[in-house]
């Protein structure tokens, strides 16, 4: 079965890019960027502005694809996330739903916090790593 996700690859000015640390499985205690299912019948665009909201507290505007990849998850499914970039329009990151922390990351968090699989290699791939410190 595959599941439909969507997440947010958002920049603050200083170039850092925001990430959450995931409270409940799948990946708790990993960092990862603000993301989740879709629910029915739901667009990516208004998933990405919902699942950005439950999780940071923040309003964003929706930008373009970045990418897509596929990630195993329990019982054979297969959960298959869209990640777009967007902007904060409103709003300080607070942790909130599924998220047990919110902070905007650099280059040097990147190679110390442990992220979900995957995760540094796509944003490598899709050129969108954070330039701030």
């Amino acid at each position: 079965m595959r599941v439909n996700c969507v997440g947010a690859i958002i920049f603050d000015a200083s170039d850092r890019l925001l990430l959450i640390k995931r409270g409940h499985p799948p990946g708790m205690g990993l960092w990862s960027i603000p993301g989740g299912r879709l629910e029915q019948g739901e667009t990516d665009e208004a998933g990405v502005r919902r699942e950005v909201l439950e999780e940071t507290g923040l309003r964003v505007e929706v930008g373009r694809l970045a990418g897509t990849v596929d990630r195993p998850g329990p019982g054979g499914v297969t959960y298959v996330i869209r990640d777009y970039l967007a902007t904060a329009e409103e709003g300080v990151p607070t942790a909130g739903d599924d998220a047990a922390d919110v902070r905007w990351c650099g280059q040097d968090d990147l190679v110390r916090l442990p992220l979900s699989e995957g995760l540094l290699e796509s944003l490598t791939e899709w050129h969108v790593l954070p330039r701030g410190r």
